[in-house]
């Protein structure tokens, strides 16, 4: 059995990271808690609602109900780098070059390294952002499709239709496919060449996360009483392949997936708690975590793969070491 060093806390975890190989937990109530020789913490937010760590590691990158975006270096330091005033920042993304994303309301910003922060509105409220792996595009998750904008230069944006509201995006890591969640119990998505759509239903819950799967062969995602793992090596994705189910349950839903960043492995975790390890070659499952209070809300491994830090929704978090 791995062995785990559990954390305490006292509220909601929102995202769980990884940064100079020190874990770190997002929580709700704006503190950001890492453990680098004992328990240490820092105040970011009055009130955190996402939190993405930048591309190089060295930071976390947070977004609250105070308006502000707040980068959280490894050592705890908190520094503000954007603020728009009396608004929630509900999403955020990392990108290249230093360059990060935020939405609130019907707005998406890129705030670049130096400083400059450029504006994209939409009709709708944007619900999800993510850059795609080259370059500085930035894809927005809105009602009825997706946008593409091109952030660093002018030029009109690309409009991806499909009816309904979008509240989460991911690009592929090669860049070929963009894929949404959706209000209803779905994933959309389009394969960006062609324009092509993938449909992705089934669910019998909302998807809330989703993991690409080392060199991105793989889309794991939550939303049943197993990790629904979708097929993207055939160059139209998933479209007329049934997708893998790994880590059934039929009493508990899947929560969260966090792949592995060089096995072909997910980690999954579930409502009461449980984490459990699953290979996708032959569904092989390893106990992580026994059940605990509330569901788990956050899972990252650290770059090696060997440790998984995990967060719950009852502030129960923890490092899962599986290499003891």
């Amino acid at each position: 059995m791995p062995t785990v060093a559990p954390l305490d806390l006292e509220t909601h975890c929102v995202a769980a990271a990884w940064l100079n190989d020190i874990p770190f937990f997002a929580l709700a109530d704006g503190v950001i808690h890492r453990l680098d020789h004992g328990h240490k913490w820092c105040e970011a937010h009055d009130g955190l609602l996402c939190a993405t760590p930048a591309l190089d590691r060295k930071s976390l990158i947070t977004g609250g109900e105070d308006g502000k975006v707040m980068a959280v270096g490894a050592e705890g330091s908190a520094v503000e780098i954007a603020e728009i005033g009396r608004k929630w920042v509900t999403s955020i993304a990392a990108g290249p070059q230093g360059a990060v994303a935020f939405a609130s309301g019907r707005s998406a910003h890129v705030r670049f390294s130096d400083g400059r922060v450029r504006e994209f509105q939409h009709p709708r409220s944007v619900e999800g952002i993510a850059f795609a792996p080259k370059g500085m595009r930035l894809a927005a998750a809105r009602y009825n499709g997706a946008t593409l904008h091109f952030a660093a230069a002018e030029g009109k944006p690309t409009e991806l239709e499909w009816a309904g509201a979008h509240t989460g995006i991911t690009f592929s890591p090669d860049g070929k496919f963009l894929v949404t969640t959706m209000q209803e119990n779905a994933l959309h998505g389009w394969k960006l060449a062609d324009g092509k759509h993938m449909r992705m239903a089934g669910y019998p819950a909302k998807v809330k996360s989703f993991s690409w799967s080392v060199k991105g062969r793989w889309l794991a995602t939550s939303g049943a009483p197993a990790a629904i793992v979708w097929p993207f090596q055939a160059k139209d994705g998933p479209m007329g392949k049934a997708p893998l189910e790994l880590g059934t349950r039929g009493d508990t839903m899947v929560t969260q997936v966090c792949c592995h960043p060089t096995e072909e492995v997910v980690a999954i975790g579930y409502g009461d708690g449980m984490v459990l390890a699953v290979r996708f070659g032959d569904a092989k499952e390893v106990l992580l975590r026994r059940s605990g209070k509330s569901a788990v809300t956050a899972m990252c491994w650290d770059d090696e793969g060997r440790r998984l830090a995990f967060g719950c929704e009852s502030g129960e978090c923890g490092v899962i070491d599986i290499s003891a």
